[in-house]
């Protein structure tokens, strides 16, 4: 019998005892792979931020109403000549209803002496910021020769005493008559009401 030319290998003949030692070795390999594998995972998933809690609710407040014109640059309805035209008084309300308010002025001209007779005006707002207030009613005619006392604006309605003559005998320094009087807007024009004059019709 011919003997290989390469001797043969111990391991590579099959053996009972080859076969035993393997399996014993793949299943030490699978068990120590078994405990090295990292367990169940513990990580809890980010916490989600907790909704934020609604605070309390803003209060939606109106916008506040615009504010009355003054009469400084206004251009009144009165000829004084070569006078000035002054304000004596002047007062502020919502006479429309529109939320918007007017100004109420008392106005003479600057006669320097007696008691020129008053006007009563009501002006508005422009529609540009910067222009001059314009008178839209004229609520006293100077013509009417008349003073004025007691002059209010409240709830809409403009109230006065007219202080006047008798007669053209009456010295214009010293009226001698008064009338208690209102205007009131009635969505057309200024209505003048004499309570007094009412109460005895």
């Amino acid at each position: 019998m011919q003997h290989p030319a390469v001797p043969e290998l111990a391991h590579t003949r099959a053996r009972p005892l080859h076969w035993v030692a393997t399996a014993a070795a793949v299943s030490a390999v699978v068990a120590l792979t078994g405990l090295l594998q990292p367990g169940p995972a513990t990580a809890q998933p980010a916490a989600q931020a907790a909704p934020a809690e609604p605070g309390p609710a803003k209060e939606s407040r109106p916008a506040p109403p615009p504010a009355a014109p003054g009469t400084e640059g206004a251009e009144f309805p009165l000829d004084c000549g070569p006078a000035d035209a002054v304000v004596q008084d002047e007062a502020e309300g919502d006479l429309d209803g529109d939320r918007a308010p007017e100004t109420v002025a008392v106005v003479h001209c600057d006669a320097g002496s007696g008691t020129p007779p008053r006007a009563v005006y009501v002006l508005t707002a422009g529609q540009d910021p910067k222009a001059p207030p314009r008178v839209v009613a004229t609520l006293l005619d100077p013509l009417e020769q008349r003073s004025i006392d007691n002059f209010t604006v409240r709830d809409g309605v403009v109230r006065a005493t007219l202080l006047g003559y008798s007669s053209v005998d009456i010295p214009r320094c010293c009226p001698d008559t008064e009338e208690n009087v209102t205007w009131r807007w009635s969505g057309k024009a200024f209505l003048r009401s004499d309570p007094a004059r009412s109460a005895g019709a």
